[in-house]
């Protein structure tokens, strides 16, 4: 799997998960889910993206490894 594809992989994940989350969130509205929120969900997409850029920057450097190996 490339990187290109993993970077899309995880960008969907994280849209998936927000769908979840909102559903989720119609039924379960009490002090314990902004409490998970707070600790596992809110910092995700800044930190999804953060990553998505990182691979990024892994692939120009794969590319730029195949390219000066040819």
């Amino acid at each position: 799997m490339s990187v290109r594809n993993s970077a899309s992989n995880l960008a969907r994940a994280g849209k998936d998960l927000a769908a979840e989350w909102e559903e989720v969130q119609q039924h379960w509205r009490d002090a314990k889910s902004r409490e998970f929120a707070e600790e596992y969900l809110d910092e995700l997409p800044d930190r999804i993206t953060q990553a998505i850029a990182a691979m990024g920057e892994v692939e120009s450097i794969l590319r730029k490894v195949r390219d000066d190996c040819e």
